[in-house]
C-alpha cells in the first residue's frame, strides 16, 4: 500500500483505509446495485408518478422520508479506497476525497463544517440504540396490534380511504382480549388515548434505548431507517438490503392490521384467531432473524465511522462532544 496518500487536512488517509476495491470490483458493485434498484425500487417510483397508491412501499418513502434518488446512488461506505476512481463519479459533495491512488469516503472538517458535533452525537445515540436492541432477547406475541390500538375506541380512522375488515366492537374486543405489549415508541405514540393505558409501559422517546427489542416489527424495519440516516457513510448495499427487508416486514404489518387490503394484493393475517396469531409469530421470528445480521453490520459501520470522527477531532484538536 502506498504511503504517499494524504488528505487535504492533517489526517493521514492510510490510517482511514478499511479496505480497497480495484476498478473492476467497484464498477461491478455499482452495476449490481443499479440492477437491484431497477428491480426493487424503480417500479415504485414509476407507480408513484402515476399517483397509484401502495400501502407497503409508500410507508417507507413517506414515513422514513428517504428519496429514491438517494437509494439509487452507490457508495462503498466509510474507509473503502476505490482504486482509479475519479471525482466525476464520486464527487466531494458525497464525502469523497482524492488520494494518489483513487477516491475514498472519509470524514473531513470541510464536509461537516459546524455540523460535526451534532452529527457525531446523533451517530453515538443511533449506535447505542442499535447495540441495546441487538443485545436483548427478542420478544414475540404482540400480534401486530399496534394498528388496532391506533383505532381503539375512537371515531377517527387513520386511513380513511381503506375499509375495516372487522367492526369497531370486534376491534376493541381483540385489543382487550389479546392485550397490548408494544415496546416501540414510534408505534405507541399513535395509540388512541383509550388504548395507551392498556399498554404495560407508557413509552416516550427518552427511553427508546431502554425498551427497543429485536422481536419488534418496527425495530427491525428501523434498521433501514438508521442505515439511511447515515448515508452516504453506510454502504449502499446494506441500505438496500435493509430496505428490502423493511418492505417485507411492512407487508406483514399491513396484513395483520384490521384493514381490508385484498384489493391491493394483501391477504389478511387474521390475528384475531389462534391460527392467525401463530402465522404472525412465525413470520415475526423469521424477520427478527433476518434483521440480526443487518443490524450487526450497521453497528460495525457506525463504530468505524465514529473512530474516524474521533480521529478528525484529534487531528484538529477539536473538543469532542460529551458522550
Amino acid at each position: 500500500m502506498a504511503h504517499d496518500d494524504h488528505l487535504s487536512h492533517p489526517m493521514n488517509v492510510v490510517d482511514g483505509i478499511r479496505s480497497e476495491m480495484d476498478r473492476a470490483a467497484w464498477e461491478k458493485a455499482m452495476n449490481e446495485h443499479e440492477l437491484r434498484f431497477e428491480n426493487v425500487v424503480a417500479p415504485h417510483v414509476r407507480r408513484r408518478s402515476r399517483h397509484e397508491k401502495d400501502p407497503v412501499a409508500d410507508f417507507l418513502f413517506e414515513y422514513y422520508r428517504f428519496r429514491p434518488a438517494h437509494l439509487q446512488r452507490w457508495h462503498p461506505g466509510t474507509g473503502v479506497l476505490l482504486i482509479d476512481a475519479d471525482a466525476e463519479r464520486f464527487p466531494d459533495r458525497d464525502g469523497y476525497v482524492q488520494t494518489a491512488r483513487g477516491r475514498i469516503q472519509i470524514p473531513t472538517s470541510s464536509f461537516f463544517g459546524t455540523n460535526l458535533d451534532r452529527f457525531e452525537t446523533g451517530t453515538k445515540w443511533m449506535l447505542s440504540l442499535l447495540e441495546a436492541t441487538q443485545a436483548r432477547t427478542p420478544r414475540f406475541g404482540c400480534f401486530g396490534l399496534h394498528e388496532w390500538a391506533m383505532l381503539y375506541r375512537s371515531k377517527d380512522q387513520r386511513h380513511a380511504d381503506v375499509t375495516l375488515r372487522v367492526s369497531p366492537d370486534e376491534l376493541a374486543s381483540v385489543v382487550e382480549t389479546a392485550g397490548l405489549r408494544c415496546t416501540h415508541f414510534d408505534a405507541f405514540r399513535f395509540f388512541t388515548e383509550k388504548a395507551r393505558p392498556l399498554n404495560p409501559k407508557q413509552l416516550s422517546h427518552l427511553d427508546m434505548v431502554d425498551f427497543e427489542q429485536p422481536g419488534c416489527l418496527h425495530a427491525n424495519m428501523d434498521v433501514y431507517r438508521w442505515a439511511f440516516k447515515r448515508s452516504p457513510w453506510v454502504p449502499s448495499k446494506l441500505i438496500l438490503d435493509a430496505f428490502i427487508l423493511a418492505m417485507e416486514i411492512r407487508h406483514l404489518d399491513m396484513a395483520s392490521s384490521p384493514y381490508d387490503l385484498q384489493d391491493q394484493g394483501i391477504e389478511a393475517v387474521r390475528v384475531e384467531t389462534h391460527e392467525g396469531q401463530d402465522q404472525f409469530m412465525r413470520q415475526q421470528r423469521a424477520f427478527s432473524e433476518n434483521a440480526r445480521p443487518l443490524r450487526a453490520a450497521l453497528i460495525d459501520e457506525l463504530r468505524f465511522l465514529l473512530k474516524q470522527l474521533a480521529s478528525l477531532h484529534e487531528a484538529f484538536a477539536i473538543p469532542r462532544p460529551a458522550s
